[in-house]
């Protein structure tokens, strides 16, 4: 596949160019491991950084700002190998904080995509924000308006169509239209979701997204009908322009922000795939760049078509992702930003070695490749090449010893039995790192079977637990750290451990997730609670609450935590120094926090429902009263 003509490097210039002369001051991309933010891995947006200026605060730059922002979202590792989803990719953003709104930003981002880039309007299309009655936030009568003004400028009758959900789009199809209302659930943005998923103290807005239509035929398996949010691959969405204007309150309802904000976030890689008007992400040159080594390696040819142009996507995708969070100074380990990055290494090594390509032996040569192709824009890459490839080549090689061990025990399932049941390949996963697709492979060529439906349901088991271990540790599974969440946080500390003062100290915490309104905590043990045990849980934690104990934290080693009796969840995945925080006597974690200073500002601790979530663990829900 030839090189496009138009360059990341040309795209992400022009629009920091464009946007300068525009009196933006140009601001550097944050690192993709965030500082001083307990409630997530990554940096994932690019209004993450900014979300302190958003809420008000001054930035030193001034009240207009550009940038192009590295991002990284661990949620689209299973998702790469289309031609749309990157798990590393920059989002090009500009920021008015409480200076120009609507009729300054969505006539000067259309001239920057149709003038600047050349994009053909006809290509065009973009969605608004249909209102939420229920969180009585208005339609967006105003963006509608000003894009039929800007089509209209281009010679275009702009239709608008009433479409609200997602699935009526479906339904009912294009109809002519060029401006789409959809509901919150797709033009609102906040990082919690639509306004009712919202915590308080988070802000959010209506949006108005832009659409590529690259003309492919349609895809019945999404839907009857194609439409802007289709996810058939005919459209590509390469803008959303975010009125930042709203607050969550505690009391469930929504006030102005101070300022209102410009928030727009626009994929680069997207953007320059719509440049080229090519449906494939993977056709951007700094991508391209790579897979040419991948081919070079390999004697095959990259092909949209070929039935191991997965494999290509997901090396060059999981190599480039590698190398930008080990050049972020993240390194391969089983905790947190590491753990994560050691499965993009080990699935990347999986699928060269489906090439017939040893990773360690390719590493070297696509970190150079990407240290030249992102020279200009990240030169901490190229001066760390040589450090990121041994660290890459390290894991790979790990990985693949661990392999083979799990293709060995394979082996000695099967002398014994018929077909690998859910539980051993399950094992294979979870000790070997070996994906079902290989235990499936491995086991055909035996003319043996694999027991797929209990994998996947032992699977799904596995994601809930991740999913609950995470809320527990990053402030309860929602990204805010609102009054009522840091002190449901906090009283998850000491339930924990007055169930294991009043039923003894096998119990143990197996997850959590945490709302403004109530906590969830999940924990081992056998049987039902009785009354008198629940009341004697709520009496001693209420009895620390009344106490006014103070909330203290110590940084420090795992050894030396485990030393103090400290608790900790899932113990293999944490890094060398870890937080530890104490409750007096009474109670001590290895946690991420946040929590408050004292537990008299928790108010009463109240017990509403014991249930059994699976064999062996059981789950409290209570509420903290008082707080009104």
């Amino acid at each position: 596949m030839a090189m496009p003509d138009l360059s990341l490097n040309d795209v992400r210039g022009r629009y920091l160019a464009f946007f300068a002369a525009r009196d933006h001051a140009e601001i550097p991309s944050a690192s993709l491991v965030p500082e001083n933010d307990p409630t997530t891995l990554f940096t994932g947006s690019g209004m993450q950084p900014l979300l302190p200026y958003l809420l008000g605060q001054p930035h030193s730059a001034g009240t207009r700002l550009v940038d192009s922002q590295k991002s990284f979202r661990s949620e689209d590792i299973e998702e790469a190998g289309d031609n749309r989803h990157t798990t590393f990719f920059e989002m090009l953003g500009n920021w008015s904080l409480g200076d120009y709104f609507k009729k300054e930003q969505l006539p000067w981002i259309f001239e920057f995509l149709t003038d600047e880039l050349k994009l053909n309007p006809e290509n065009l299309y973009v969605t608004v924000f249909a209102g939420d009655e229920e969180a009585n936030i208005p339609r967006d009568e105003e963006s509608a308006e000003i894009w039929q003004a800007l089509f209209a400028a281009k010679g275009m009758e702009a239709k608008t169509v009433e479409l609200i959900t997602e699935q009526r789009a479906s339904e009912v199809g294009m109809q002519d239209g060029r401006i789409f209302f959809y509901d919150s659930g797709s033009n609102w943005w906040s990082r919690s979701g639509p306004p009712a998923g919202m915590p308080a103290g988070e802000p959010g807005g209506p949006d108005s997204e832009m659409f590529y239509d690259f003309g492919t035929e349609h895809d019945t398996a999404y839907g009857e009908h194609c439409h802007p949010n289709c996810d058939c691959g005919r459209f590509m969405e390469v803008g959303n322009n975010v009125f930042m204007e709203y607050l969550k309150q505690e009391d469930g309802s929504f006030a102005a922000l101070p300022n209102k904000n410009v928030d727009f976030g626009g994929g680069l890689e997207r953007i320059a795939a719509a440049v080229n008007n090519s449906p494939d992400v993977f056709a951007v040159d700094e991508l391209q760049s790579v897979i040419a080594v991948i081919a070079a390696a390999t004697q095959k040819t990259y092909s949209e078509n070929d039935t191991e142009t997965k494999s290509f996507r997901i090396i060059a995708d999981h190599m480039r992702a590698a190398t930008f969070l080990l050049s972020d100074g993240v390194r391969p380990s089983p905790a947190d930003q590491g753990y994560v990055a050691r499965r993009l290494i080990r699935r990347a090594a999986l699928h060269a070695r489906n090439l017939g390509l040893d990773l360690n032996a390719l590493a070297p040569d696509i970190v150079r490749t990407l240290g030249d192709s992102y020279a200009a824009a990240y030169p901490a890459v190229g001066e760390q090449a040589e450090v990121i490839s041994t660290e890459l080549v390290a894991e790979a090689e790990k990985f693949y010893g661990t392999l083979e061990r799990g293709i060995k025990k394979i082996g000695e399932y099967l002398q014994n039995r018929p077909d690998v049941n859910g539980q051993q390949a399950f094992e294979l996963y979870a000790t070997y790192g070996l994906p079902i697709d290989v235990t499936i492979e491995v086991a055909a060529e035996e003319g043996k079977s694999v027991d797929v439906e209990d994998f996947n349901r032992l699977m799904e088991e596995h994601r809930d637990k991740s999913r609950a271990a995470a809320a527990g540790k990053f402030a309860g599974g929602l990204a805010d750290h609102s009054d009522m969440s840091v002190k449901y946080h906090t009283a998850t500390h000491l339930l924990h451990q007055a169930l294991r003062t009043v039923l003894g100290d096998h119990v143990l915490q197996k997850g959590s997730n945490i709302t403004p309104k109530r906590l969830r905590f999940d924990f081992s043990h056998p049987d039902k609670m009785t009354d008198e045990q629940k009341k004697a849980v709520e009496d001693l934690v209420n009895k620390q609450i009344t106490a006014n104990i103070p909330v203290t934290r110590e940084e420090t080693t795992v050894a030396e935590a485990k030393a103090q009796g400290a608790l900790g969840l899932f113990e293999d995945k944490y890094a060398d120094s870890v937080h530890v925080y104490k409750v007096g006597d009474f109670s001590i974690e290895i946690c991420g926090g946040p929590h408050v200073d004292s537990t008299g500002t928790l108010g009463t601790f109240r017990i509403t429902k014991e249930e059994s979530t699976s064999a062996g663990v059981r789950r409290i829900k209570a509420v903290l009263t008082g707080n009104e």
